[in-house]
């Protein structure tokens, strides 16, 4: 049993003291307490935003190209909070961030028909000719569309990259010819670099790296692709949550 003892003490007053079992109760009672104190500080850390998870979606030359930097900004301010990475096809983004399937999303502008999206603008990503490393292609300045015409495009199945570049064919009366779609970037470049035909890339989507290759300025041509963050504009958003919003937006401020 748990218990006390008094303990004679000549002269004064009687002592209490502790039995063995008494004491180990205290030690585990102490344990307990300390782990309350814990818990609630882990409650208060989680209802300000500095503890949980956020749920971002990206698309693959964000992931590959802007993530990256934001995270390592992002985890040293705030690290308790999981981040959780999915990443899918830019038009997929829209309606998970509106089911609340993630936190907040890259997206690529402009949006189509009403969402209940508020969207931040991020990003200028400028359209680039990327021709095979031999191609004899802009080596003496930037090709023009008519002249760019008579190759064979490698382009994009998803029409957010690849509507700029038709439109601007249409625009000047031509009507575009692809040898290839492909929404998967190193395998575009890849169809490059093994002279397939040419193709005509947002910057960010490109490995610059890549010896196969040779990027080429197309100056004002296409005008270029608009990245912005966003996030449902009707529910609650943590303090981790907007201070991602936060980093994002220094991270690309030019």
């Amino acid at each position: 049993m748990v218990g006390v003892r008094l303990v004679e003490r000549p002269g004064g007053p009687r002592a209490i003291s502790l039995t063995e079992a008494g004491a180990l109760l205290v030690r585990h009672a102490d344990s307990i307490v300390d782990r309350l104190d814990a818990a609630r500080a882990d409650m208060q850390a989680l209802a300000s935003g500095e503890l949980g998870t956020l749920r971002v979606g990206t698309f693959q030359s964000v992931g590959a190209r802007v993530v990256p930097r934001l995270m390592h900004h992002f985890v040293g301010q705030w690290p308790g909070v999981e981040v959780q990475l999915e990443e899918l096809d830019d038009e997929a983004i829209v309606g998970a961030v509106e089911r609340g399937d993630v936190d907040v999303g890259f997206v690529l502008l402009p949006l189509a028909g009403e969402t209940p999206l508020e969207t931040i603008e991020l990003i200028h990503d400028p359209y680039r000719l990327v021709v095979a490393a031999g191609s004899r292609v802009g080596l003496d300045g930037p090709p023009s569309l008519h002249e760019l015409a008579v190759d064979q495009l490698i382009g994009f199945r998803s029409p957010h990259p690849s509507q700029p570049v038709e439109s601007a064919f249409r625009a000047v009366g031509i009507e575009p010819r692809f040898a290839f779609r492909s929404n998967d970037n190193p395998t575009v470049q890849g169809l490059v670099a093994a002279g397939v035909g040419v193709a005509i890339m947002p910057a960010l989507t490109i490995d610059e790296a890549d010896p196969r290759i040779r990027v080429v300025d197309l100056g004002d041509a296409i005008a270029p692709r608009l990245i912005a963050i966003a996030r449902h504009r009707d529910r609650y958003h943590s303090p981790a949550a907007r201070a991602f919003v936060e980093t994002a937006l220094e991270v690309t401020r030019p």
